[in-house]
C-alpha cells in the first residue's frame, strides 16, 4: 500500500534540498540562519506528516466541491462562496472574490466595527432628566425626562423571561425606576417626557420588505427603545410607532407601582440643554451586547448599534453616518472593503453584498476566542443554531453566524475539528437557493465536512 509514497517521498526531498541551497547567505558565504533545525530538513521524518495533510487536504475538498455541486441547489450551485482557513493557511477556496447577498451574516462586519470603535467594556446609557433638583418631600416640579442612550437590549423583567429558551441580555428599565425612587423622587408634576433626539427618527431602513416589520423581524429603530419597541406582550403584541412615547408611559407605570405620584401622562420631546441628571441606567458591557446580537442575529440591536457608531464618530446618528463609520473601520482593520456593499448593519436588505474573502477574514480579526466568536451560536447548544445539527458531527462544534433571507442562505465562524491543528474558520455564501430548507442542507453537509477534518492517514502509519 505504501508503493506510492515513494515518488512522493523522492519529490518532497528534492524539494527540501532545493530549500536549503536558495537559503539566503551572508556576505561570506554562510547561513543567514543560526539555530539548528530540530528534525534535519533532509530527514524522513517530515514526510509522514505532510503527505497525511495533504491527504487531508483533498479530502476535504473533494467532499466540499461535491457539497457545493449538488443539483438540489438549484441556481444556488453557481451563486455561492465558499472560504475555509486552518491557522492563516487556506484549506479551499470557491470562488472567494463573488460579491453576494449576505443576509444576517452582515452582522459580522457590524460586530467587528462596534467592538473596534467603542470597545468591549463600553456601555450604553440611559437617563432621567430635570430641570431643577428634586424638591421638599421629594417633588419634582417640572417633567422627568426620559433621554435614550440607543441601549437595544432595555427591557422590562416580564418581557425578558419571554421567550424562555435562553438567558437574555438586559438593561433592567425597573432599576431605573429603584433609582429615582433612592434619589429622593416621591411626585412628579410633569409627567415623564420621553427623548430620542439622540439618533434620527427613520424607524425602518426605507429598502427593506415591508414583511420584515409586520412579521416582527424588526422594530422600530429609536435612540429610546424599550422592551424592543412591543407595545404588549403575548400573541397580539404588536410593534408601537412611537417607541419613544412607549418608553415614557412604561417608566411612569412603573413609578406608580413604586408609590411615586405622577401627574400627566407620557409625553415627547427634547430635554432643555441645562437639565441635570438624576438617574441612570447602564447596559451589560459591549462584548455581551454585541455577543447577543450575534447569538439571536437581533437585527433591531444591529441597527441601533451603527446608530451609535454615526452619533459617536460622524456627528450624526443615522444608518448612512454609522456605515461610513463601519466602512471606515473594517478598512483600518485592514479588511477589504472593496468586496463590500452594506445598506444596513442586520443584513436585512438585499442589496447588502459581501464575498466570503472578507466575511473570512473578518471572523479571524478577533481570533477564535474573542469577542466576536464568544458571541457566534453553537450547533445544537444555543442561539440561532440551537435546534440545528442533531446527529451531525459538527454539534458543539460549529460556532458560527447564521444568515437566511428568501433563497439566501449564509454561515460563518469556526469549526473546532477532530483532529489538531487549531480551529478551521470557514465562510459559506449561497444565494438563489430554491427555499430555506436546502440552505439550510447545505449549511449542514458542509458543517458535517469540516468538523470531521483532518482525515487523512496518521503519520504513524506512514512512516517509513
Amino acid at each position: 500500500m505504501r508503493r506510492w509514497l515513494l515518488p512522493l517521498v523522492l519529490v518532497l526531498l528534492t524539494g527540501s534540498s532545493a530549500a536549503v541551497a536558495l537559503r539566503p547567505q551572508k556576505a561570506d558565504g554562510r547561513d543567514e540562519a543560526t539555530a539548528p533545525l530540530r528534525v534535519p530538513v533532509l530527514s524522513a521524518r517530515r514526510v509522514p506528516g505532510v503527505v497525511s495533510s495533504l491527504v487531508s487536504d483533498t479530502r476535504l475538498r473533494t467532499d466540499l466541491e461535491v457539497t457545493l455541486a449538488n443539483p438540489a441547489l438549484g441556481a444556488g450551485r453557481d451563486r455561492s462562496c465558499l472560504v475555509v482557513h486552518q491557522a492563516g493557511r487556506r484549506v479551499f477556496a470557491h470562488r472567494p472574490s463573488e460579491r453576494l447577498v449576505p443576509a444576517s451574516t452582515m452582522k459580522v462586519l457590524t460586530a467587528n466595527a462596534v467592538l473596534n470603535k467603542l470597545g468591549p467594556d463600553e456601555s450604553f446609557a440611559t437617563e432621567v432628566k430635570t430641570t431643577s433638583p428634586v424638591g421638599p418631600g421629594g417633588v419634582v416640579t417640572g417633567p422627568l425626562w426620559l433621554v435614550g442612550g440607543g441601549d437595544p437590549v432595555l427591557a422590562t423583567a416580564d418581557y425578558a423571561v419571554s421567550p424562555p429558551t435562553e438567558p437574555q441580555v438586559r438593561t433592567s428599565f425597573e432599576a431605573l425606576a429603584d433609582a429615582l425612587v433612592a434619589g429622593g423622587v416621591r411626585q412628579v408634576l410633569g409627567g415623564v417626557v420621553g427623548d430620542e433626539s439622540r439618533y434620527d427618527a427613520q424607524r425602518f431602513v426605507p429598502t427593506w420588505k415591508s414583511t420584515y416589520i409586520t412579521s416582527g423581524q424588526v422594530g422600530p429603530l429609536s435612540a429610546l427603545n424599550v422592551n424592543r419597541g412591543f407595545s404588549s406582550l403575548g400573541p397580539a403584541a404588536a410593534f408601537s410607532s412611537q417607541p419613544d412615547l412607549l418608553a415614557a408611559g412604561v417608566l411612569t407605570t412603573l413609578l406608580r407601582a413604586r408609590g411615586v405620584v405622577v401627574i400627566g401622562g407620557p409625553g415627547e420631546g427634547v430635554a432643555p440643554a441645562g437639565a441635570g441628571v438624576v438617574a441612570r441606567v447602564a447596559s451589560p458591557p459591549m462584548r455581551e451586547v454585541v455577543g447577543s446580537m450575534l447569538r439571536h442575529s437581533d437585527n433591531l440591536a444591529a441597527e441601533l448599534m451603527l446608530k451609535e457608531l454615526g452619533h459617536r464618530f460622524a456627528n450624526a446618528g443615522t444608518t448612512a453616518g454609522g456605515l461610513s463609520v463601519l466602512r471606515d473601520a473594517l478598512s483600518s482593520a485592514g479588511l477589504p472593503v472593496a468586496d463590500l456593499t452594506a445598506l444596513d448593519g442586520s443584513g436585512l436588505d438585499r442589496s447588502d453584498l459581501a464575498t466570503c474573502s472578507l466575511l473570512v477574514r473578518a471572523v479571524e480579526a478577533g481570533g477564535p476566542s474573542g469577542p466576536v466568536a464568544a458571541g457566534f451560536p453553537v450547533a445544537g447548544r444555543s442561539g440561532t443554531l440551537a435546534q440545528r445539527f442533531f446527529g451531525n458531527p459538527a454539534a458543539g462544534r460549529v460556532r458560527a453566524k447564521t444568515g437566511s433571507l428568501d433563497n439566501v442562505s449564509g454561515l460563518t465562524g469556526y469549526v473546532d475539528p477532530a483532529g489538531s491543528g487549531g480551529a478551521l474558520s470557514f465562510a459559506l455564501l449561497a444565494n438563489d437557493v430554491p427555499n430555506d430548507g436546502q440552505g439550510r442542507a447545505l449549511q449542514e453537509q458542509v458543517g458535517a465536512a469540516l468538523a470531521r477534518y483532518p482525515q487523512g492517514p496518521s503519520p504513524e502509519l506512514l512512516a517509513p
